[in-house]
């Protein structure tokens, strides 16, 4: 048996950002600091921070008057903002820089005078978010079926903008269908899905070439993730999604000497090599080998927002 591990996996930019933004708040502004939604779609992740002195929510009614508020990675509508606003509260915006040229895309488009279809799965933070940037309405297309069934007068201007998180084939399908039905739709092609979900869809392809099985590690709700599993299950290989070690199943391991383990963008390294030492464990006490596959180097890394090094916020913020 054999752990074959991909390059790249595990954080990208984005979330690396995300999660240094609310420990900086707590640095700077002491606990609690509010979290709406959670701040990447991992569990592991989400309960360091709470540890820490984070409180997740989903309703800013449950966020005390002039509290400090961290909008999540995923973005937010404008009706969140405005709340945050009206209830005073001092928010610190941590959508990835990536989700914040597709609002800006969005907007643009509508500007021009286009009517907006937004190509992402329905009830994600981020298409919700993105839906709420613009002040018009935008048409959600999940799967090819639904261009048949959007109800557009002829001749309409069209343009559509995409999830950050979707998986590249699927998407490139539903924009082909897009543009079967309305020849003259414009829209950022598949340049709308982040480079890290990019990335590692290729990197899964490789790997799935190389390997009898594909462990996804990620969370449940991880929209990236989910699309790595079926990335690697198009490629014929048996493949599951397994949010840490308690998730592995001995019976997955049979007739699979070679085992490939990659992460989605939310995941923490630390929870791949548990993964790793829990195989690892299945062997009656034998090293097995492990083999980096290369990949696609990352260096993208973002700033953080402004006020967020300063010294003085904290003071600034409370008078």
């Amino acid at each position: 048996m054999q752990i074959v591990l991909t390059q790249p996996r595990g954080f990208c930019a984005g979330v690396t950002r995300a999660i240094e933004i609310v420990e900086r708040a707590i640095e700077l502004h002491g606990t609690p600091v509010y979290v709406f939604h959670e701040i990447v779609h991992n569990p592991w992740v989400v309960d360091d921070l709470r540890l820490r002195g984070a409180v997740f929510v989903n309703d800013l009614a449950e966020v005390p008057t002039d509290a400090v508020l961290v909008f999540s990675a995923h973005g937010v509508s404008n009706a969140v903002v405005a709340q945050a606003d009206r209830l005073g509260l001092l928010t610190i915006d941590a959508t990835c820089p990536l989700v914040s040229k597709v609002h800006l895309q969005a907007q643009r488009f509508v500007r021009q005078g286009h009517t907006l279809l937004m190509i992402g799965h329905a009830g994600h933070e981020e298409v919700v978010g993105t839906m709420g940037r613009v002040d018009a309405p935008v048409h959600l297309v999940s799967v090819v079926a639904d261009v048949a069934h959007l109800d557009v007068p002829a001749h309409t201007p069209l343009a559509y903008v995409t999830q950050t998180t979707l998986s590249l084939d699927d998407t490139r399908e539903i924009i082909a269908a897009l543009k079967a039905r309305f020849p003259r739709i414009v829209g950022p092609e598949v340049d709308g899905i982040c480079y890290a979900t990019q990335n590692r869809q290729i990197a899964v392809r490789r790997l799935a070439a190389q390997v009898d099985l594909v462990l996804v590690v990620g969370a449940r709700n991880s929209s990236n993730s989910n699309r790595l599993r079926e990335v690697a299950e198009r490629c014929g290989v048996p493949a599951h999604l397994v949010q840490d070690e308690h998730d592995l199943k001995a019976e997955w391991l049979l007739g699979a000497p070679r085992v490939g383990v990659t992460a989605g963008a939310s995941t923490p390294e630390v929870l791949v090599q548990r993964v790793v030492d829990a195989l690892q464990s299945h062997t009656a006490g034998e090293r097995l080998p492990i083999v980096h596959l290369a990949g696609a180097r990352e260096d993208v890394s973002f700033r953080l927002p402004p006020g967020l090094t300063a010294p003085n916020t904290a003071a600034l913020a409370h008078g």
